[in-house]
């Protein structure tokens, strides 16, 4: 009996937090993608992922920018460990834009509940850039039947563009499964030292296709240091390298 009653009260916790965050960003409206937040699941031992954003617009004050092709890949190892790579390619640049490496580790702590810490090092992708930076989030993710609930925080340090930069980030994304698909609703927020806080709330979908699935997202700047709109498209797959 207690534990039916600690379960009916996780789902109300739950209900009442997707709500909360559903509200948050149902008014003007934007790894895992097509999301800025991750979750805090832990990976498949040997599965290997793979993630290839179509391309990102972005719209900010008059001017249009497009990243393509994206690329996210990740290893899951034993033990919630994971390996994760990150590359994004400028076509108005001609060269890789950014890039990172890193890993993630996360554990179930009971049905409803996992979470996890994922850490990446900002890589050097051009001779522009010096030094490396580090990014790291807590993650936490909350399931109950078809909802679940995505909850990062954490900080940055990267100094490979003139002064280093340095701040925080935070997001909460609020998903929801129907069939085959799963529409998300995200709240994501960063600050630095550099800059003011960049706030942006968006609308997403994940379509299982079957062998792969299709991602995309709208999300739009609720701050003057956000982006107008950023728009993206993904295809992601997965392959079980060891049974």
């Amino acid at each position: 009996m207690a534990d039916v009653r600690q379960r009916a009260a996780t789902h109300r916790w739950i209900s009442a937090l997707a709500g909360a965050a559903f509200a948050c960003v149902s008014g003007p409206a934007l790894a895992f993608p097509p999301y800025r937040s991750t979750d805090g699941a832990p990976a498949v031992a040997y599965e290997w992922g793979v993630r290839i954003g179509l391309g990102r617009l972005e719209r900010d004050q008059g001017r249009t920018d497009l990243t393509a092709p994206l690329w996210r890949t990740s290893l899951g190892l034993p033990d919630g460990f994971e390996v994760i790579g990150q590359l994004e390619y400028s076509p108005r640049a001609g060269r890789i834009a950014d890039g990172a490496v890193g890993g993630k580790w996360a554990t179930e702590v009971n049905p409803s509940l996992a979470v996890g810490v994922e850490t990446l090092a900002l890589l050097p992708v051009r001779r522009s850039t010096g030094g490396v930076g580090v990014e790291s989030l807590l993650a936490a993710t909350l399931r109950e039947g078809p909802y679940r609930l995505h909850l990062n925080a954490g900080g940055f340090h990267d100094p490979r563009r003139g002064p280093a930069q340095h701040g925080w980030r935070a997001s909460v994304l609020a998903e929801a499964s129907s069939g085959s698909g799963r529409v998300g609703f995200e709240l994501f927020a960063k600050d630095s030292n550099r800059r003011g806080a960049d706030v942006r709330g968006g609308v997403g979908i994940i379509q299982d296709l079957g062998r792969f699935d299709v991602r995309a997202a709208v999300h739009a700047g609720l701050s003057r240091s956000a982006p107008d709109v950023v728009a993206s498209l993904w295809v992601t797959t997965s392959f079980q390298l060891r049974r």
